[in-house]
């Protein structure tokens, strides 16, 4: 079976709904329905637009993606732009933390969407986070610091602009730009624009108008790796050094001291 064919039978049976429903509301019969799941035809480009916004899925991820292998309490909408954000879990249902390599950072514009991408970045779990879900981010350059480059922000999505809360830290990826870690420190209403400031005054403060944006990510807590040398910042140390963490973590709460 095709991925397209299994992806809207799991997405229709996700929504309990029959095949006479799904095609009732996509205005097509049952037996277009059928013939889609069983992988005898293939919907063309104005259905899958259809499904795409029936379900809140990127047509790239109905027509690409396992949707089995995704968490879909992660699929989220973003102003007009509907995308399917992919949350991988472990065995026991535990979201796990992808570390976005420098550079498979390049490639996230293109694979952001796209649980194929998501599946094949490093994953690790960290037991101090708070509830939502995480990713942790490569930083570039010093406009932030004392944060410098090499090091990693973990930092939590966001699922609605209006929660930004103003004078705090944000991975913001856009489309022009990529990912850039920025404080938001002002949003101006009139052009529906968000005003980024690096720390580093060197840099001049900028505006992202709100339809640019794609993610935005909350500023959870940074790893830096100022005590490694340059040809040490390498993906195993940095996995390596999570795991230690998570070592002491888990002995401090046996011992049951703070």
């Amino acid at each position: 079976m095709s991925k397209i064919a299994s992806n809207i039978r799991f997405l229709r049976q996700l929504k309990g709904l029959s095949q006479e429903q799904l095609a009732e509301e996509l205005r097509v019969t049952r037996s277009r329905i059928g013939g889609y799941e069983e992988g005898r035809n293939e919907p063309p480009i104005d259905l899958l637009i259809r499904l795409s916004e029936f379900f809140h899925v990127a047509i790239d991820a109905l027509v690409r993606g396992d949707l089995k292998r995704t968490n879909l309490d992660g699929l989220m909408k973003l102003g007009k732009n509907r995308i399917l954000f992919p949350i991988l879990i472990d065995n026991e249902g535990n979201d796990m933390v992808e570390l976005i390599p420098l550079k498979a950072s390049a490639g996230y514009l293109r694979g952001y969407a796209d649980p194929e991408y998501i599946e094949r970045l490093p994953q690790m779990k960290l037991p101090f986070l708070p509830v939502g879900k995480h990713r942790a981010f490569p930083i570039r350059g010093d406009s932030m610091p004392p944060i410098k480059e090499g090091s990693f922000v973990i930092a939590k999505y966001l699922e609605r602009f209006e929660d930004v809360k103003l004078g705090s830290t944000y991975i913001v990826v856009t489309k022009d730009d990529g990912l850039s870690y920025k404080r938001i420190m002002q949003f101006h209403k009139k052009e529906s624009a968000f005003e980024l400031h690096s720390d580093n005054k060197q840099y001049a403060p900028y505006k992202v108008k709100s339809t640019e944006v794609l993610e935005l990510w909350e500023y959870t807590c940074c790893i830096n790796m100022n005590q490694y040398e340059r040809d040490e910042l390498n993906l195993d140390s940095i996995m390596n050094m999570l795991r230690g963490l998570k070592v002491e973590i888990a002995g401090i709460k046996k011992t049951g001291k703070a």
